[in-house]
């Protein structure tokens, strides 16, 4: 059965055009209500956000519809994604919702479910809301209308979560951190949690106005933090995105580590340690170079489509632990239940700690192959994968790697955009492949 509304990572948008508008999220929360409040008589659902001023109005429209089913909310205010995830389950709502779009900017927002478990919603419930969703709204009676209340200790909660993912005679005294909050959901999080671990933090992109989201901050823009580290003679630098799910790092040289290298470090980690539970599973975006690195230290490494939810499924399939994606979504599942930036960055730290080894010298066994992404927008009406053009410019780009490359388009799950990738050894010829794909894209979407 084909979507109407989710996508890969939930519904996403720009506000007030499209789905992401005050009547549909209305609705949608009414819709959810009747899907996931069924079988509890006292069923809650909790309600989280990141630092969009947009999100004080998707809020407000979530829990009308939601209490208009007869669903109990509870509202978290801003909270990182994994957090609510895990309060989905320590709390025992019937499910989590996260308003946000992750590392987009502020123009946009979307919303993310998470099941009773803390893992995101299987297809048929995502199905089942989207059924409820061309049904006409009713309200129940006002003796069976939902109550709301606020959960006061949420962020208090999580930290003290987080910490525990690490062993507790663990002292990060002596590290000097810099944390960068990308001015979202982490900003009232990420700090505390290093600091009571011990650490000298220092912290940037933590005063949220609602529109600053990950504006030349957080993960996706790393140079305020690269610059950070390296002015202040920091040891590390954390980078986290708006949401908190995603994680760069930076190393005392203030070279950056993606979430290839940082997948590398946790893995080895556990296979020292004894707990590296299967093969690693990466996507069809991760580097070659982690694919060599990790085979030649004995772990298996398996992709998958792009998405922490196909990454997810291939975990808990095999009944595997570890996966993870180069933009630096971390799945750990021998500690959490979905992607988590700062338990990720824990567990690096943690190895950091045991080794006494500075952080870019634990992934220089991971020889990066040349890659270069470059995203181009397109009309979402367009549909350029389908044309013949298009396929036969990626035979001519694929001849010319001569079988010691890889090339990869794919349009993006959350954004209207075409993500052309060409990979291989020789830096200069990949760059001139790419920007050629690149334009053949542009001029097919014109």
């Amino acid at each position: 059965m084909d979507r109407k509304y989710f996508g890969t990572d939930g519904i996403r948008g720009q506000v007030g055009k499209g789905h992401i508008t005050p009547d549909f999220v209305l609705k949608l929360g009414w819709a959810a209500g009747r899907v996931l409040g069924k079988g509890s008589s006292n069923s809650s659902v909790l309600i989280g956000k990141d630092t969009r001023i947009s999100g004080y109005m998707f809020e407000s429209a979530l829990e009308a519809g939601l209490v208009a089913a007869g669903v109990n909310t509870r509202l978290l205010g801003p909270m990182p994604t994994p957090g609510i995830a895990y309060l989905t389950r320590t709390l025992h709502a019937q499910a989590g919702i996260v308003i946000s779009a992750s590392h987009n900017p502020h123009q946009d927002n979307g919303f993310k479910f998470f099941s009773a478990q803390g893992r995101k919603l299987p297809d048929e419930v995502e199905l089942a809301i989207e059924h409820e969703m061309s049904r006409k709204m009713t309200t129940v009676g006002s003796e069976d209308l939902g109550k709301a209340d606020r959960v006061s200790d949420a962020a208090g909660r999580y930290i003290e979560f987080c910490k525990s993912t690490i062993p507790s005679v663990m002292d990060f005294s002596g590290l000097k951190i810099v944390v960068d909050c990308a001015n979202g959901a982490t900003y009232h999080v990420a700090p505390f949690v290093f600091d009571e671990l011990g650490a000298d933090v220092i912290t940037i992109g933590a005063e949220p106005d609602g529109v600053n989201i990950n504006a030349g901050v957080g993960s996706t823009s790393p140079e305020l933090l690269v610059k950070t580290v390296l002015d202040s003679g920091a040891d590390i630098g954390v980078g986290l995105d708006g949401d908190g799910d995603r994680l760069i790092m930076v190393d005392n040289q203030g070279n950056v580590l993606d979430g290839d290298d940082l997948l590398y470090i946790i893995a080895r980690s556990r296979q020292e340690n004894g707990g590296m539970n299967g093969s690693v599973v990466g996507t069809i975006m991760s580097n070659l170079g982690l694919e060599l690195a990790l085979k030649r230290c004995g772990i298996g490494f398996e992709r998958v489509n792009v998405g922490d939810r196909y990454i997810l499924e291939r975990l808990q399939e095999k009944e595997w632990a570890i996966g993870g994606e180069p933009s630096g979504h971390i799945i750990c599942l021998d500690r959490t239940t979905t992607g988590d930036g700062i338990i990720s960055a824990l567990q690096v730290l943690a190895e950091v700690h045991k080794s006494g080894k500075p952080l870019g010298e634990l992934c220089k066994s991971v020889e990066k192959c040349p890659q270069l992404l470059v995203n181009v927008r397109v009309d979402n009406n367009i549909d350029v994968m389908g044309l013949p053009a298009l396929k036969e410019a990626v035979k001519d780009v694929e001849a010319e790697l001569d079988g010691e490359g890889r090339v990869l388009l794919r349009p993006s799950g959350t954004e209207p955009l075409i993500r052309v990738m060409v990979e291989g050894r020789n830096a200069q010829q990949i760059s001139q492949l790419a920007d050629q794909l690149a334009d053949t894209v542009k001029k097919l979407a014109e």
